[in-house]
């Protein structure tokens, strides 16, 4: 693997195996001493041109505990600010001697460009670029949804995939990298993908993509979901009106407390409600269903670093001959 640019280009194999070493990642958290010597002598740059605190924060994280140096930018203070070009930016990280890039960016396509590029030689990780795709997230909420798929079925999580489980996309897909990225990726692990939304916020071409289209939540909910990944209403990308104002949108796509309550009283505790972050509590969805037991919120920001922490380790091992990870990662000076 020399990038991480979509979920699209993962095979099953390959994401099986990200999952994998991300499950033996996690379990570093759990160590007195998290720290490990993987990547030591390795620099990370952390490249944003869009804001950022749980991605950008997870990879530095993830970068640190697998010993490498972190470099953070941020397009705020640079010289991108002056009108420096993403070229030039990116020769100036091969001439510090950057051995990976994360970056994000508000052009679709942006990563993409820097890897194909002769401007850096070093692996690239999309971090979101636009309304495209969000492989990490995707990942992070792949394994989040893997680990509670294996605890309902007893069984290990390793080695395993998704198949027969439901999992309901809802609300802005329309402007969601995150949907995107996460629709290909569950499809590749045999999950059965339903993107429910108002009709506005659904993208043109979406009737074909490999997934169930609905506009009822309601009716949705009501066949039977073994996940709800509620996705943020992104205002600051939308230029038009696409609903009426925020209580229709609440009413109609939100899961709202009485929401929370119908699937509390049809359902023992198996269905999780998922959200990538940041929520807007009260529209797409309420304190009450944030807070419950069902949320994984929480659970999905720690193990976003465990998968990064994996996907750092696969592209800055490269091809040469490496240990076993459960050889690899110790913690350090042991």
């Amino acid at each position: 693997m020399k990038h991480l640019l979509s979920t699209l280009d993962l095979s099953r194999a390959d994401a099986i195996r990200i999952l994998d070493i991300a499950e033996e990642m996690a379990a570093v958290g759990t160590r007195q001493v998290k720290k490990l010597p993987a990547l030591r002598g390795r620099t990370v740059v952390n490249l944003f041109f869009e804001d950022s605190t749980r991605t950008r924060i997870s990879f530095e994280a993830a970068a640190k505990r697998l010993s490498a140096d972190v470099i953070n930018f941020s397009a705020k203070g640079s010289s991108v600010s002056k009108g420096e070009s993403l070229k030039d930016t990116a020769q100036t990280l091969q001439a510090i001697g950057a051995d990976a890039v994360v970056i994000r960016h508000g052009a679709s396509g942006a990563p993409a460009r820097l890897a194909a590029t002769d401007w850096i030689d070093a692996p690239v990780v999309n971090a979101g670029d636009g309304t495209h795709e969000h492989p990490t997230q995707a990942l992070l909420d792949a394994f989040t949804l893997r680990t509670h798929w294996s605890a309902l079925h007893g069984h290990t999580s390793s080695g395993s995939d998704l198949a027969g489980m439901r999992v309901a996309i809802v609300g802005d897909i329309l402007h969601s990298r995150v949907a995107r990225s996460n629709l290909w990726l569950l499809r590749t692990l045999g999950a059965e993908v339903t993107m429910v939304a108002p009709p506005t916020l659904l993208p043109h071409g979406s009737n074909v993509w490999p997934c169930t289209i609905s506009f009822d939540l309601d009716a949705t909910l009501a066949t039977g979901v073994d996940a709800v990944m509620m996705l943020r209403v992104q205002g600051e990308r939308m230029h038009d009106s696409f609903f009426p104002n925020t209580r229709e949108y609440s009413r109609l796509w939100g899961f709202d407390d009485a929401r929370l309550a119908a699937l509390d009283a049809t359902d023992s505790g198996e269905t999780i409600i998922m959200h990538p972050g940041p929520m807007n509590r009260g529209l797409e969805i309420s304190s009450a269903a944030a807070d419950s037991p069902r949320s994984t919120v929480l659970a999905q920001v720690a193990n976003g670093v465990a998968v990064r922490m994996a996907v750092l380790y696969l592209l800055l091992s490269g091809d040469q001959p490496r240990p076993a990870p459960s050889d690899a990662i110790r913690p350090a000076g042991l």
